[in-house]
Parts: C-alpha cells; structure tokens; sequence
C-alpha cells in the first residue's frame, strides 16, 4: 500500500504528515463546511459542523475532521446520510441560540414575513441582521435546508444588549454561536489577549477583559475578531448598512500607512470605500490589519485635503503650480546650501511612505545634498 494516502469520497489522495483531514479536503478542492476553524491556529472541533465519517475494521465512526489527522488508508465520508443528519442537527442548534433572523423560510406554524418581523423586534431593529447575504451560518442553513427550534428552547445570551460605545465595532452577543474564532484570532494571531471565553453552561459568552466592554479592555481594535466571525455577532460600525456584498467591488491594494506593504481589499461602492479587509494569503499580512490599516481611511474624503501645492506668502498661503513649487523648494535648498553648508539642511520621511521612498530619499540627501541629516517619522 502507497504511504501517505487517504481516500475522500471514494477518490484517494496523497497528504503530507501533520495535515488534518480538513486540510487534505481543502488542498483538493474538496468542500467540508466549517465554522469554528481558522487556518493557522489551534484546531477545537467546537462547532462540530465539520465532522466526517470514518470506515474503520469495526465499523464506522463519526470525528471532527479539523482536528483529526489523516492516516495512510483512511477511508473518509464527508457527506453520507449520517453525516448530513448531524449537521442539520447542529445547525439547527446554532440558529436556536440567539437572534438569528436567517431561517430558511417559512417555520411550520408561521409565515417567513411573521418570523422576519419577530426577528426584527428581538433585535430592536427596522432592518435585517447586518450580515444577512453574508452570513456563514446563514449559507449552511440553506444548503442543508435547516429550520430552528430543534432544541425548544434558547440560550439566555439572546436577552443581551448590543455594545457599540467604541467607534470601531459593534458586539452583539446575541448571534454569537460561541465558535471561538474571533478567541483564537485575538489570542494565537494578533496576540492582543484582549477577549476570551467566559461563564458556564447556557450562560457561556465571549467577554472582553473581565467581563467589560472593548472601549475598557486591552483591544487595540485591530479588527481581526470582525473579519473571522463567521455571523453578525461582530459588525463594523463603519460599513454599517452602507452596502451588501453583492454590491460591492473588491479592489486589492497597499495600506497606505508605513512601509510594512500589507495587502488590503477595498470594499467599494459608488466610487466610496465602505469597507477594508485583509488579503487572507497575501504577503506580508496574510489578513492580518492594525486598526490604522482597516479603520483609518475617512481621510481620503476629507475637504481638508491639499489638491495643488501652496506658497506661503506673509501671514497666510497662495496656491501654486507643481512647477513653480518645486523650483522655489530647489532653488532654496540651493542657496541654504551655498551659504551655510549642507548640514544646514535635514530631512525627515513619513512613516507612510513605502520603503523604496525612503531610500530614495535618504539617498537624495547623502549623495546629492552631501548630509548625514535624515530620520524616519515613526507615527502613532
């Protein structure tokens, strides 16, 4: 028997030792939902929607694939009739633990327009959850064709307010379904340890700090938790209700704000940013962002922006060509130098230029001015 070998719906495949069976699944093009995993970080099987079955010598067995190992000779079912049951079974239980208005249409005893306006009420809202269209579990629930209420009953997380006194996000706990992806994004990839898991049982929650709010906890509101969570627990205040996905275009580009390059996408919609998001496998951030690369771009629309150079003339400013600008910052820079030497001169390079601006200014400095006297602007 070839080492290394798995077989997934009855096609085999080789994996490399260490892959999860997700992760043969994935590099194969092989789709096995999930909602709790997020690559590059400890695998928890939480949320029990990516589990598989397993042909073993005594019969079969039921595992999360995110956590199981692949095996040589493992014989994976993804979608047998069990496998499906059980999902539509967790499913199920997911849409009963909070405000999720994403059913899959009409319930037995209601019409879909009752069920969207008690949804409605519950969230003290005129609108849809924020995400809908966008949701993970949403999706899930139509494709296995999912209704609620497979538990009778709903976790009391339903009851509690929604938090948005920050400027950045807003948390609404009440559509959390505790998959702990936004846990092992502050925690394993931004390390910030600004949130975690919190109470027992029924009451279990994500809390921040100790139980406070973001504004009082060690967020640094880089906005990683935001782009993981797979429903409308965590929105961004910002992008709040200013476009679905489906309206918008992605546009990929370079965060503007220090010389690291992360790669960003710009959610845009009639000509405006409504929204920023990192490149999942773009070098060097791989989706990772600061809270200046995801949040700060209301200056792009500012009317205080500079559109043509200004002179200063006496007490106040003229504006001016690009070519007269110039030749008077050249034709003073000459003269400093003329009459007090080049070291009279000094240049300092804003941390949002990219690392080949700042060493080409630093180069225009040290061989044409013949100066020593250039330093980097490390902003805040």
């Amino acid at each position: 028997m070839d080492q290394n070998r798995i077989t997934i719906n009855g096609h085999a495949y080789e994996f490399t030792p260490g892959q999860t069976i997700l992760e043969v699944a994935q590099q194969n093009l092989i789709d096995i939902p999930n909602l709790c995993h997020l690559k590059g970080t400890r695998a928890t099987g939480a949320c029990r929607v990516c589990i598989v079955e397993l042909e073993e010598s005594w019969g079969r067995k039921i595992v999360s694939s995110c956590s199981a190992p692949a095996k040589n000779g493992m014989i994976v079912h993804t979608e047998s009739p069990k496998i499906v049951a059980y999902r539509k079974f967790y499913i199920g239980l997911m849409l009963d633990s909070g405000n999720h208005n994403c059913d899959i249409g009409a319930r037995a005893d209601e019409s879909w327009t009752d069920f969207q306006i008690s949804a409605m009420e519950n969230d003290q809202k005129e609108e849809l959850c924020p995400v809908w269209g966008d949701c993970e579990l949403q999706a899930l629930a139509y494709r296995y064709q999912v209704k609620g209420r497979v538990s009778g009953r709903h976790r009391e997380a339903v009851t509690l307010p929604i938090e948005g006194d920050n400027p950045f996000i807003i948390r609404d706990m009440s559509r959390c379904i505790l998959c702990g992806r936004c846990v092992a994004a502050c925690n394993e990839v931004q390390v910030n340890q600004a949130i975690d898991f919190g109470f027992r049982g029924t009451k279990e929650q994500i809390i921040a700090g100790t139980g406070t709010t973001l504004m009082n906890s060690a967020c640094v509101f880089c906005g990683e938790c935001v782009q993981v969570c797979p429903v409308g627990a965590l929105v961004e205040k910002k992008a709040l209700g200013k476009g679905r996905p489906w309206e918008v275009t992605k546009i990929r580009t370079t965060c503007p704000y220090c010389g690291v390059g992360c790669q960003q996408l710009l959610h845009v919609k009639n000509d405006t940013i409504v929204k920023v998001t990192g490149v999942e496998d773009g070098a060097p951030n791989q989706g990772r962002l600061c809270v200046k690369g995801r949040f700060g771009y209301d200056f792009i629309y500012s009317d205080k922006r500079l559109k043509t150079p200004l002179i200063r003339e006496k007490d106040g400013f003229r504006e001016a060509s690009w070519e007269e600008a110039l030749t008077l910052v050249a034709d003073t820079f000459t003269r400093i130098i003329d009459e007090s030497g080049p070291d009279a001169l000094a240049g300092v390079s804003c941390a949002r230029s990219i690392n080949e601006d700042s060493y080409q200014m630093q180069k225009l400095f040290r061989a044409v001015f013949k100066t020593n006297n250039i330093d980097h602007c490390a902003r805040t």
